[in-house]
């Protein structure tokens, strides 16, 4: 917050919300910040697809607030009330019944427990599927998207129904035991980095890396995506912000289109053969893989 980031993206599963709720709070309660500057989203867990309304009165005692500004659905993934793991069993999952959940959805903004109700990690033909019985469009969309997975085919989509993409992991989250080094070691958006000079930190061994961080922010920032960036360290959440300021050109843009594609948050987790609605990859997020 002293460094000026003002959304604050939680969830159930991460189990942060407590932290990132007394933090706001604190800050509120110290006038550092006013309530309507900061924008929180947090999500709907697949356990909880049964009760949306009991579960973001929950997330809203955990957090310590009236309201979020953004309630998503985290995954087209329906699970047994108990099953609270972040890689479920295979006796944990139910059939999905996206109607219903999105009726719980609607429900929460009706009430006044969220200003806007979204979805992450939805294919374009689950958004589509979706908008079939929605009578509140998603706002958002929140998926992986980085220079290495660009989401083309999703973002337009998206666009088509006025849907914003917000770009989780746009590093590729090379600090995560699933996450990937490809963007961070990408030849190509190193070169792209050192053409800009896009850092004024000059630590050698951290140099490169905060270079590649904010041609990659300022990629998807330029495809008018908002940039979910997690950080521990105070320089880089600084140089995060200093993304802004950087302008990448035709040539650059270009250079990105052409690299090699991969996806980093394959979903694995959610697919098996006997228990899941989904029995491949390609069930799971349709064309989009």
């Amino acid at each position: 917050m002293q460094l000026g980031y003002r959304h604050f993206d939680t969830a159930k599963i991460y189990g942060s919300e407590p932290a990132v709720g007394n933090a706001l709070r604190k800050a509120i309660l110290d006038k550092t910040i006013e309530r309507e500057d900061v924008f929180v989203t947090s999500k709907l867990w697949g356990s909880d697809h049964h009760d949306p309304v009991s579960a973001l009165k929950q997330t809203l005692q955990n957090v310590g607030m009236e309201y979020l500004d953004m309630y998503l659905v985290h995954w087209p993934v329906k699970l047994k009330p108990w099953a609270c793991d972040s890689v479920p069993k295979e006796e944990d999952f139910e059939e999905l019944d996206l109607e219903s959940t999105w009726a719980g959805m609607e429900k929460c903004m009706e009430m006044g427990l969220c200003r806007c109700i979204g979805v992450s990690n939805f294919s374009s033909k689950k958004i589509e599927r979706l908008l079939d019985f929605a009578s509140v469009t998603p706002a958002v969309n929140q998926v992986e998207m980085h220079p290495i997975w660009r989401q083309s085919k999703l973002r337009e989509t998206c666009a088509d129904y006025k849907i914003h993409v917000s770009a989780y992991s746009p590093l590729g989250a090379p600090g995560n035991a699933w996450g990937s080094t490809a963007v961070v070691d990408s030849p190509i958006i190193k070169s792209i980095a050192l053409k800009h000079k896009a850092t004024q930190l000059r630590l050698p061994k951290t140099q490169s890396l905060l270079q590649i961080m904010k041609v990659a922010l300022q990629w998807g920032i330029s495809k008018g995506s908002s940039v979910i960036v997690k950080s521990f360290n105070k320089d880089r959440m600084k140089e995060n912000m200093g993304s802004f300021d950087l302008k990448l050109d035709d040539q650059d843009f270009l250079e990105i289109d052409n690299l090699e594609q991969s996806k980093t948050m394959r979903g694995d987790f959610l697919v098996n053969q006997t228990t899941s609605p989904y029995k491949t990859l390609h069930d799971l997020w349709d064309e989009d893989i």
